[in-house]
């Protein structure tokens, strides 16, 4: 999930390290060259750029580095990952996007959003790391000139968009991001938002438009009293801490073992910069970006029940990227047809939230595929326009697998067992999986066409990536171990170092939505608490 679903050139500034840039695309996947051999000079070994390259984003490396297998192994394994989903799971579909947002919103680089000039040292490296603060959603804020475009005239609500007229679904106001383009209609997709890439496919783009509702109604809810120099800071403080509190009690209690989020939540971290100021600048593990947060990977469906024009199996996933605008370019239309508006009751389930008027139709809720060590179909053959574009790149590098385990291969990225050493000599209890558990599974990928030799190689250095969806695989499709362990100190780190923090406040309740006096706010409280009612959950019907 890291990068949301570009998955073309990654660059990691590692601290000890320097700049590593990985370069996947237009070769063939051949076991001597599956990268360009510009940018992999000794077959998986990374090329250190110069000193002077600036870093895009500011990470670390917690565990050591890794041997990696061989390419036969490596695109054996792509090919098993790939044959096609183990079948749902038991986490509605909608968290699969959400997390895609949370990634987007862990990896923004800020400086693109803020004044060149005024942009010192120290803001260029605060920029460019981690931190659960909503700056996709709010850029630099609107005092901010190169971010006050963002925001309606008043500098307190953000922008909306509205939908085209289609198969009898009126326009609907704030029911897309706001397009602003001016041209043809290629220009006037583009998207104005902090982070381009909350459009590459049309759920993470309705879930962005979601949140821009969310503030819209936060601020509406302000006293008229309240001196308008404070509303801003006030409507985003309490938009982001109810965000950070849904991921912590909601979100990462349906992905990972919930024994490790309440330890780590309660105790504190042991791997993680255990022992970071807490509002020092944090950096982003390379175990968490190239190996455990692409769990969501595993999650995606090969189509969506979408809405009462698309129901089913009708939504494919080709479609939720031809009616982006990055992803495939609104499908010809300038701004999103109306049919394709969201149902949010078959994303998320309402009745388990005591909504049972909000109940989604006969067709029921999408539930996201099961995490496990199997990608559904259409992930073994990217689309051109997840390249940027690129017709040349070859069929096995299309796979999203493949190329999930060649990147981590480039960068040296620690086994499954050497993170497992390293937790343990952590004082972290953390039970090794099995040889029978690594090379069996549960439902997952099946490794039979693996010799006897490479299951032994794949059995002693696993894939970081494989080893944490194989645990969650035999942990009925939530992480735990090694992967629980990454996953959820990496999000309380990046809440500790937020400029709000449920961490750094921990006293904080939610005030929001119908269940706060249960100190309850899931996103289904905050899907609800900005639309209302079942006509703007579901204006397509």
């Amino acid at each position: 999930m890291s990068q949301g679903m570009k998955h073309g050139s990654e660059t990691f500034f590692i601290e000890g390290e320097g700049v590593l840039t990985t370069q996947l695309g237009g070769r063939t996947g051949d076991e001597a060259d599956p990268v360009s051999t510009s940018e992999n000079p000794k077959a998986g070994k990374p090329k250190a750029l110069p000193k002077a390259v600036p870093a895009p984003f500011h990470f670390s490396r917690v565990g050591p580095k890794g041997t990696p297998l061989n390419a036969t192994i490596t695109r054996k394994l792509a090919k098993a990952m790939t044959v096609g989903g183990g079948g749902p799971g038991q986490v509605p579909a909608g968290y699969t996007y959400l997390g895609q947002f949370v990634d987007h919103d862990l990896t923004m680089d800020r400086t693109d959003v803020m004044l060149g000039e005024d942009v010192t040292p120290e803001d260029l490296v605060q920029g460019r790391s981690p931190r659960l603060d909503l700056d996709s959603l709010y850029g630099a804020g609107p005092a901010d000139p190169a971010s006050a475009k963002f925001y309606a005239a008043d500098g307190l609500h953000l922008k909306t968009g509205t939908t085209i007229r289609a198969e009898g679904v009126k326009p609907a106001p704030r029911h897309d991001l706001p397009r602003v383009g001016t041209g043809g209609v290629t220009a006037a997709q583009k998207a104005l938002i902090p982070d381009p890439r909350n459009d590459e496919n049309l759920i993470v783009a309705q879930t962005h438009t979601a949140m821009i509702s969310f503030h819209n109604k936060v601020v509406d809810r302000l006293p008229a009293s309240m001196p308008a120099a404070q509303k801003f800071t006030v409507a985003r403080k309490r938009v982001t801490l109810h965000y950070q509190w849904l991921l912590r009690h909601d979100y990462l209690q349906r992905i990972c073992q919930p024994a490790v989020v309440n330890d780590v939540f309660t105790n504190g971290r042991k791997l993680i910069q255990p022992d970071a100021i807490p509002t020092a600048t944090p950096t982003m593990p390379i175990e968490f970006s190239v190996a455990a947060f692409r769990l969501g990977h595993s999650m995606v469906r090969a189509e969506y029940n979408w809405n009462s024009h698309f129901p089913g199996t009708d939504g494919t996933l080709d479609y939720m990227f031809l009616f982006s605008g990055m992803g495939g370019g609104l499908a010809g239309e300038k701004r999103l047809l109306g049919s394709w508006i969201a149902d949010w009751r078959r994303m998320y389930d309402f009745p388990a939230a005591g909504k049972p008027g909000l109940a989604a139709p006969a067709s029921g809720v999408n539930m996201a595929m099961r995490i496990d060590t199997r990608l559904t179909d259409p992930l073994a053959s990217l689309p051109p326009s997840t390249f940027g574009g690129d017709d040349n790149v070859g069929t096995l590098p299309r796979n999203l697998a493949f190329r999930n385990l060649t990147r981590a291969n480039m960068v040296s990225l620690a086994s499954g067992q050497q993170m497992v050493t390293k937790m343990k000599s952590l004082g972290i209890a953390v039970t090794p999986l099995t040889r029978a558990q690594i090379l069996n599974g549960n439902g997952g990928a099946k490794l039979d066409h693996l010799t006897a030799a490479e299951k032994t190689a794949l059995a002693n250095r696993t894939p970081l990536w494989f080893y944490i969806l194989r645990e969650a695989e035999l942990n009925n499709g939530r992480l735990t171990g090694v992967g629980a362990r990454i996953v959820v100190e990496t999000f309380h780190r990046a809440m500790q170092a937020s400029r709000f923090s449920v961490v750094r406040n921990p006293e904080f309740r939610p005030t929001l939505g119908p269940r706060k006096a249960k100190g309850i706010f899931e996103m289904t409280d905050l899907l609800f608490f900005a639309f209302g009612n079942k006509a703007e959950l579901a204006p397509a019907g």
